[in-house]
């Protein structure tokens, strides 16, 4: 991969439960690795309510050890309005929280609505996609579509790049 000039940002998403395994470990730091070291990636931008969200979360956090520059987002599906204490309590792993405007009356689809944000706001998009997961987590056959699967579709559709690690 050519050296990237300017700063580029990811966005990690996947469904709620995954099969973590040294493999997926490894893939998601050598991944990480390229996209800060050969993609100038300077920005990753996290969602909620999803261990692979944590597992990218803590890989990306072992790596602003030694790249400083590197800033983490949390970017909220749910409370537009925060306390301070909350926001100390986010910006202990973050470096930035935001809750965007746009998405404030989306009822139920406010965690579709947020994936698009960060998708829109993302060069890159991490995913762990599993075309089965929906049929293989509900007992109704006539499953509707995850909100992976949904977003990963976005993405394609908006020309991301988009990595797969599932």
């Amino acid at each position: 991969m050519k050296k990237s000039e300017s700063c580029t940002s990811c966005c990690f998403i996947g469904h709620r439960k995954i099969k973590k395994s040294q493999n997926l470990i490894n893939k998601l730091y050598e991944t990480i690795k390229e996209l800060i070291t050969e993609k100038n990636t300077t920005v990753f931008l996290f969602g909620s309510r999803s261990e692979f969200n944590s597992l990218c979360r803590d890989i990306v956090s072992d790596f602003k050890k030694e790249h400083n520059q590197i800033s983490r987002i949390y970017v909220r599906a749910e409370f537009p309005y925060i306390t301070q204490d909350y926001e100390e309590y986010l910006l202990q792993t973050f470096e930035k929280t935001y809750y965007p405007e746009k998405i404030k009356h989306s009822g139920k689809a406010v965690y579709i609505e947020r994936n698009y944000e960060m998708i829109d706001k993302s060069d890159f998009c991490i995913f762990y996609y599993d075309e089965n997961y929906a049929a293989s987590t509900t007992k109704n056959s006539k499953a509707s579509k995850s909100g992976t699967k949904i977003a990963y579709e976005y993405a394609k559709q908006k020309g991301k790049s988009i990595i797969n690690l599932f």
